[in-house]
């Protein structure tokens, strides 16, 4: 049961606590999270996640990672990452291949099925991608870029020991 007091107290402590600053970080955050939204809508499809998307993105560019790169350029768990490969493998989009200077290490490669698609993933990504920047000009989009990085770039000097903030 609230008190007078109690009630008097709860009402000081909202004027004031959420300021411009706090509802633009809260902005921030919201972006990422409708974009994984939509983007998970888009590529159900193909039967794949967000996170099973970024996987095939990074092999396509860098085939032959290992389950442990993987894990750690999408930051996930290695745990996480072995479930992500394993669900893409009974797709048939992905194999694991024992690396031949370590055979407990894995390589992960595309599968023919996965290089079939990826033309569809793209048109599916960057229709989710235009619809997010709809009318905003090439030129807002390079200024948030900048303040973006900066923003990151700042963060990085808070803790310099972890190059992923």
């Amino acid at each position: 049961m609230m008190t007078t007091e109690t009630a008097t107290m709860s009402a000081n402590a909202q004027d004031g606590f959420l300021n411009e600053t706090d509802e633009f970080a809260f902005l921030l955050e919201e972006v990422p999270r409708v974009l994984r939204k939509a983007f998970d809508e888009s590529i159900a499809q193909f039967g794949l996640s967000r996170t099973q998307w970024r996987t095939l993105a990074y092999l396509i560019k860098t085939e032959g990672m290992t389950q442990t790169e993987l894990a750690a350029c999408l930051e996930l768990e290695r745990a996480t990452i072995g479930l992500t490969i394993d669900h893409l493998e009974k797709l048939d989009f992905v194999e694991r291949r024992a690396a031949e200077s370590d055979r407990r290490v894995w390589r992960i490669f595309l599968r023919p099925k996965a290089i079939d698609i990826i033309p569809e993933l793209r048109k599916e990504a960057d229709a989710v991608y235009k619809k997010m920047f709809k009318g905003i000009s090439s030129a807002n989009i390079a200024i948030i870029r900048t303040a973006l990085e900066k923003m990151v770039g700042n963060l990085r000097v808070l803790n310099p020991s972890d190059p992923e903030i």
